[in-house]
């Protein structure tokens, strides 16, 4: 029993040689990185999306919350409308009024056009028949006024004949009745000659009053255009605050995450102001840091890998998209190879696909291939920083 006891005893002490030797060898002999790869930390990072309201307003309703899954075309707040709804309902109104206005117009409009050319033509027809008429009363008026004063003529001249018993007083009465007859015949035609002027004057009248019906006709068509293009502004106006509706419910552009909600419900805010924050986890990135050793050496389109600290024999593929053209003071959590470097240069490494290990502000280490090969399968294989 004795023998057993200290054999164990032997063997513990000597395991623990051995344990502390390794160390020791660890220690003294660290693995290296090969000259092909460039290691540092960072955390992972992406590009922020402020999701604004475009018009001023009191918030009525807030959706989501920090940490909320959203996506793409998601109502995320609603602005109070009240206000620009009136004014739409105000405008509905007019349009409805002019609407109305127009058609009053248009029925006004086709009467008038209807009716007008019959009763130009009329008129026309009229005017050319009276004028022909009177050229013909006024000849003939001519001539029997010839008539008239040779009856005249004759009838004196026999009168005093016949007061000198040296002509027929039968005759005489005849020569009179033929003065009566052609004088009553002159009448009638010259009253004939009114009545045709009046017919003229008629038909001129209903041409002067045909002129004044196209004027009011014009008038009728500008008025009608003029309202036509009241309503179609209006109707822009419509249009435009919809759009504004439409828009005070806030949306969210992309599929993603609430980061962080900057207003409440009830809290009211001026146009561009941001309701909440958000990013889209399929554009995370890496954000490492590299000394300016290396950072000649790295090129856009290098491959690399990304390791989570949770996650060590989990390499996450990626690629080489930014490196920054200016350097920075070593942030405090960042690891580098000499206590001596100050300043560094942010290297972005996005993930070759969306990966869903990475999130917003997790630290990570990223390793960099110069030559396109022997990128490491775990943490363990590479030194630590």
């Amino acid at each position: 029993m004795n023998i057993l006891k200290k054999y164990w005893i032997g063997f513990i002490a000597l395991s623990l040689v051995v344990l502390a030797s390794y160390f020791i060898y660890l220690k003294l002999n660290p693995k290296k990185l090969p000259p092909n790869l460039v290691m540092g930390t960072g955390r992972i990072d992406g590009d922020l999306v402020n999701i604004n309201t475009k018009y001023p307003g009191r918030i009525k309703k807030l959706y989501v919350d920090e940490g909320d899954e959203i996506k793409k075309g998601q109502i995320i707040a609603e602005i109070k409308s009240d206000e620009y709804k009136a004014k739409l309902k105000a405008i509905e109104e007019t349009i409805k009024a002019k609407q109305k206005e127009i058609s009053a117009k248009e029925i006004e409009l086709k009467i008038l056009q209807e009716s007008l050319p019959e009763d130009v033509k009329k008129a026309q027809e009229a005017l050319k028949a009276n004028k022909a008429v009177l050229s013909e009363l006024k000849q003939n008026i001519r001539a029997l006024e010839k008539v008239v004063s040779q009856d005249r003529k004759d009838y004196e001249r026999f009168k005093r004949l016949t007061q000198k018993n040296l002509f027929p007083e039968e005759k005489l009465e005849k020569i009179k009745l033929k003065l009566d007859t052609d004088l009553d015949k002159l009448k009638a035609l010259k009253e004939k000659e009114k009545q045709v002027i009046a017919g003229i004057n008629s038909a001129k009248s209903t041409l002067n009053q045909a002129k004044t019906t196209l004027l009011k006709i014009k008038a009728l068509e500008e008025a009608i255009s003029g309202l036509k293009k009241a309503v179609n502004a209006l109707r822009a106006q419509k249009r435009e605050l919809n759009i504004i509706i439409s828009e005070l419910k806030i949306r969210s552009p992309l599929n993603g995450y609430v980061v962080d909600k900057v207003a409440n419900k009830g809290e009211v805010i001026g146009a561009g102001m941001t309701v909440v924050t958000a990013i889209n986890p399929d554009e995370l990135y890496l954000k490492m840091f590299v000394d300016t050793i290396h950072n000649g050496k790295i090129k856009i389109g290098d491959k690399a890998v990304i390791f989570l600290d949770a996650f060590p024999d989990r390499p996450i593929p990626a690629t080489v998209v930014k490196i920054a053209k200016r350097a920075e003071f070593t942030p405090k959590e960042v690891a580098v190879r000499e206590d001596r470097i100050q300043r560094v240069y942010a290297v972005h490494l996005k993930p070759d696909e969306p990966n869903p290990l990475l999130k917003l502000g997790l630290p990570a280490i990223g390793v960099i291939t110069l030559n396109g090969k022997g990128l490491p399968k775990s943490l363990n294989e590479l030194p630590k920083l």
